[in-house]
């Protein structure tokens, strides 16, 4: 299948949107789980201050955790003590599902491929991104990642009311599209850097194992140590 690319202004539009339903999402959670407090929208300001700010920068850092880091900068400034990762982590999902939308029409889709589904570039849109052959199937990979977190989604919401743990469940969503997100990159054609790897998958290599750490700890921490606090 052929596809033409749109101009990069659209994937700003669909970053627009995907915060949008981020926010949503995360205003729904906040009312069911009867949490009151105003100072999360100060998290969720800080999330979207994060998103913005490394949605507009090149290269490794654009897949810094950045909604992680606005957060817990936000909680630092407005000194928020309770545990808010669970309320964020369907909230990402969506908001990701919606924003790779933009990466697909804009990006290039991936590297070569024999399968069925692939897509094809013409020599216009190939020749914005060197080494891309015009014509020839191509992996989509962004649409393999916006398949990931509509599922990740779904399991978020059947697991939220189950998994007690705080922030366990972020903490588990954050495992499970970092090592997704390692392996999506063999067939999404960024420059191989050292090892046969990109930049991202040396980055993810070296977080990985701090996640894993995490969520062990919090499935193994005392439950009376891991109670809400409202």
């Amino acid at each position: 299948m052929q596809i033409g690319l749109l101009p990069a202004e659209v994937h700003d539009v669909f970053v627009g949107a995907g915060l949008a339903v981020a926010g949503a999402v995360f205003a729904h959670e906040v009312r069911r789980r009867g949490r009151s407090d105003p100072r999360l929208w100060y998290l969720v300001a800080g999330a979207l201050v994060g998103g913005l700010l490394v949605s507009r920068l090149a290269g490794w850092a654009r897949h810094l955790d950045s909604v992680s880091a606005g957060v817990l900068i936000a909680k630092r400034l407005c000194r928020y003590p309770w545990h808010s990762g669970d309320l964020f982590a369907p909230a990402v999902a969506a908001g990701m599902a919606v924003g790779r939308v933009g990466c697909l029409l804009t990006e290039r889709p991936g590297t070569p491929t024999g399968t069925s589904w692939g897509v094809t570039l013409g020599a216009a849109d190939a020749a914005r991104f060197p080494g891309t052959p015009p014509g020839v199937a191509l992996h989509p990979s962004f649409a393999y990642e916006i398949v990931f977190q509509i599922l990740a989604f779904a399991l978020l919401v059947a697991l939220r009311d189950r998994v007690t743990r705080p922030d366990a469940l972020f903490t588990g969503y954050l495992v499970g599209y970092a090592a997704f997100r390692f392996l999506v990159e063999l067939v999404r054609g960024n420059e191989v850097v050292a090892a046969g790897m990109s930049r991202s998958q040396i980055f993810l290599l070296c977080c990985l194992p701090l996640l894993g750490w995490r969520l062990r700890r919090l499935m193994t921490v005392r439950e009376e140590e891991t109670t809400w606090a409202r």
